[in-house]
């Protein structure tokens, strides 16, 4: 499993820099969506979590069409069909991978992102907290997208179609507790409790339903 997670990880970080693409393309929508807003630094300040959030998930479904069709394409996913070992255990795995791969950088670069929003310390703090509890969840619900999609050459729209509305209770809940942690501490427990329940909720439910797509599509 140690050896699956490494050469996961090299092959995301070798595909494309798959990383570095998901950065820049977080900052083009952090720098973008600010020329249509106006030069409010107040407004800013308030839609910008959300901002955040929305690039953070947009950014992540870049790299996830790539989770799977790779696997299929050199035969090495039916390598690991016929292996023996539990498929729901290989897919936690090259979520995980996937996740420290593309999701890791975008957590850590939104704090630099945030001053461009004129967010206060305590929002970057609450925000980049909420990235790092909720981008997880983020991937391993992409897995069952990218999974049921394996087998469409071009599958990055119906996969953001599948994606995108599963995805919402994790972006209502990151963006409410960021928006907590700034009017009152005490209500931020709430809703980063949720978030973290939805982590791991899909983390359970994504390889599942990962692996039993990834069976249907080899029969």
């Amino acid at each position: 499993m140690s050896s699956l997670f490494r050469r996961e990880l090299q092959l995301a970080t070798r595909a494309g820099g798959s990383a570095l693409v998901g950065v820049l393309f977080f900052l083009a929508v952090v720098t973008v969506i600010p020329f249509g807003v106006g030069p409010d630094l107040n407004l800013l300040g308030r839609i910008g979590p959300a901002i955040l959030w929305i690039g953070a998930l947009l950014a992540t479904l870049l790299g996830l069409d790539r989770l799977f069709q790779a696997d299929r394409d050199d035969g090495s996913l039916d390598l690991l069909l016929m292996a023996g070992r539990p498929l729901e255990l290989v897919v936690l795995i090259k979520c995980l991978a996937h996740w420290v791969a593309t999701g890791l950088p975008l957590v850590a670069a939104a704090p630099v992102l945030a001053i461009f929003l004129n967010l206060e310390p305590v929002a970057i703090g609450a925000v980049t907290l909420t990235l790092l509890a909720g981008t997880p969840a983020l991937t391993f619900i992409g897995a069952i997208g990218a999974s049921l999609t394996v087998t469409l050459r071009r599958g990055g729209l119906l996969l953001a179609v599948l994606v995108v509305p599963l995805a919402i209770p994790v972006l209502i809940f990151g963006v409410s507790a960021a928006d907590a942690a700034v009017s009152d501490p005490v209500p931020f427990l709430t809703p980063f409790l949720i978030l973290c329940a939805l982590t791991l909720i899909a983390g359970v439910i994504g390889p599942i339903a990962s692996a039993a797509a990834l069976r249907f599509s080899a029969d």
